[in-house]
C-alpha cells in the first residue's frame, strides 16, 4: 500500500462525497421505480375493481401490492438522495431482493401444496433457483460495502495522521 498523504486523502474523500449518482444508476433506478409503481397500481386496481376475488386471490394481491410498494420505496430513497450512497443501496436492494423472492417462493408452495393446485410448485420451484443467486448477489455486495469502508477507514487514518 502506498502512502497517501494529507492532501490526497482529503482530495479522495472530498471526491466521493461530493460525488453524485451515475447516470446509469440514477437510469436504473427511474425504470424500477417506473415498473414497480407500475405493477403497484395495476395490482392494487385489480384487488379494488374486482370484488367477487377469492380470498386467496385478495390475499396474494395484497402480498405482491406490498413488494411493489417496497421497491417503488427503494427506488425513491435511492433517487431522492442523489448522492454516492456508498453501496449502502446495494445492501438494501440486495436484502429486498432475497425477503421478497422467499416470500414468492413460500407463495409459490404454499399455493401447491396447500390449496392443491399443482401448478404453484412452478413459481416455487423457480423461487428456489432465484435465492441462492439473490443470495450470492447480496453477499457480493456485502464485500463490495466493507471493502469502500475499509478504503474510506484508511483514507480518514491517513489524514488524521498527517495532521
Amino acid at each position: 500500500m502506498s502512502a497517501v498523504t494529507d492532501a490526497d486523502a482529503h482530495d479522495v474523500i472530498r471526491r466521493i462525497a461530493d460525488a453524485e449518482l451515475s447516470p446509469a444508476s440514477r437510469i436504473a433506478h427511474g425504470l424500477l421505480l417506473a415498473a414497480a409503481l407500475a405493477m403497484t397500481l395495476v395490482i392494487v386496481s385489480l384487488g379494488l375493481t374486482e370484488a367477487d376475488l377469492p380470498l386467496r386471490t385478495k390475499a396474494a394481491f395484497a402480498v405482491l401490492a406490498a413488494i411493489g410498494t417496497g421497491w417503488t420505496g427503494y427506488a425513491v430513497w435511492v433517487l431522492t438522495h442523489r448522492r454516492v450512497l456508498f453501496a449502502r443501496q446495494r445492501v438494501i436492494g440486495g436484502q429486498l431482493a432475497v425477503t421478497f423472492t422467499s416470500i414468492f417462493t413460500l407463495g409459490g408452495f404454499a399455493i401447491g401444496a396447500g390449496a392443491g393446485i399443482p401448478a404453484g410448485f412452478f413459481p416455487g420451484g423457480l423461487g428456489l433457483a432465484l435465492i441462492p443467486v439473490s443470495l450470492l448477489l447480496l453477499a457480493r455486495e456485502h464485500l463490495r460495502l466493507a471493502a469502500l469502508n475499509d478504503r474510506l477507514r484508511q483514507l480518514e487514518a491517513a489524514r488524521r495522521a498527517a495532521a
